[in-house]
């Protein structure tokens, strides 16, 4: 059978819808993964679409048997393909050693035994022949629910519906990526980034130890493109990423004479990081940065800058890298 091919609908950043407006909306946890649309054709066989729609079955072996989890019936869904970390929660990282090998099925075979893969479904767009994507989200995320389709491999996440402030909460309360908010009356949107989701990051923020900087490039040509910065562990700087947004133009280039003043040869850095092009200072300088989470070595995600703390010196910091972490 021929499925429609139908793009992801996807979530516009924002925040918390009004609290007037909250019974109006589901909320559900926000995974960490790779965006997956499932074209079940009814014959027992699973065709899997990234975003860009390239064909990325083959790199996810052990979600085969989702073709016949419906038996004859057709359906397209909607879903995000995740690595579990050993607390149950979506690691990227551990998802990346997953991703790419559509073209290699021997490793992804290999890898599927090493790192599983569960796919969280949250939509149904397409179902026994008939196109649902004019359906508002409660009668879609109804029908979805009604299928049963949970497996080895595969689940359907519950949603909320109202309680908007609590769900944001609980994600943060246990270390979870964010939220998504879906208005109830609103149809599916095939490829559209749209206000009816909206999707909701937490933000963590910690201070950090500046150890280099990485040169800027076009109109930032003479200033920081980058700063590369640390934590405390074990008596030593631990690398922790490097962070390139969050400046404006002036305090770029206050921190450019503040790292020009700070030059040194060495790397403060222990393990020193394989960085190119990377110009090492002294780590006196302390700054503030937002970031979403940490991989499982402690490298911060998504990080931007939010301030310089001249305020304190690196003694007085608290940039310390998290236990667990050390």
């Amino acid at each position: 059978m021929t499925l429609p091919l139908i793009p992801p609908m996807l979530a516009t950043p924002g925040t918390l819808p009004p609290a007037t407006q909250d019974a109006h909306w589901a909320y559900e946890t926000k995974q960490d993964g790779q965006r997956v649309v499932a074209y079940l054709t009814g014959d027992g066989s699973v065709l899997l679409r990234a975003r860009s729609g390239e064909d990325i079955t083959a790199a996810y072996p052990e979600l085969r048997p989702l073709g016949g989890a419906l038996g004859t019936l057709s359906a397209v869904l909607d879903g995000e393909v995740l690595a579990l970390d050993e607390q149950g929660r979506a690691d990227f990282q551990l998802l990346q050693s997953r991703m790419g090998l559509a073209h290699a099925p021997g490793k992804a075979a290999r890898m599927a035994a090493e790192v599983p893969v569960h796919l969280a479904l949250f939509d149904v767009m397409h179902l026994a022949g008939h196109t649902l994507t004019a359906l508002p989200y409660a009668r879609r995320r109804g029908q979805l629910e009604q299928l049963g389709l949970d497996g080895p491999f595969w689940s359907t996440p519950a949603a909320i519906v109202g309680h908007g402030r609590q769900a944001l909460q609980a994600t943060r309360d246990h270390g979870l990526e964010g939220l998504v908010c879906k208005r109830l009356d609103s149809p599916y949107e095939p490829g559209v980034r749209s206000r009816a989701w909206i999707k909701i990051r937490n933000m963590r923020s910690e201070d950090v130890l500046v150890g280099g900087w990485l040169p800027g490039k076009g109109r930032l040509t003479g200033l920081p493109g980058a700063v590369l910065v640390g934590q405390r562990a074990a008596g030593r700087l631990r690398y922790v990423g490097n962070v390139g947004t969050g400046w404006s133009e002036a305090e770029r280039t206050r921190l450019a004479e503040l790292l020009h003043e700070a030059a040194t040869d060495t790397c403060p850095f222990d393990p020193a990081p394989k960085v190119a092009g990377a110009h090492w200072v002294l780590p006196r300088l302390v700054g503030e940065v937002r970031y979403s989470t940490r991989t499982r070595v402690g490298l911060l995600r998504q990080p931007s800058w939010l301030r310089l703390r001249t305020d304190l010196t690196p003694d007085e910091s608290s940039a310390t890298l998290p236990d667990g972490l050390v």
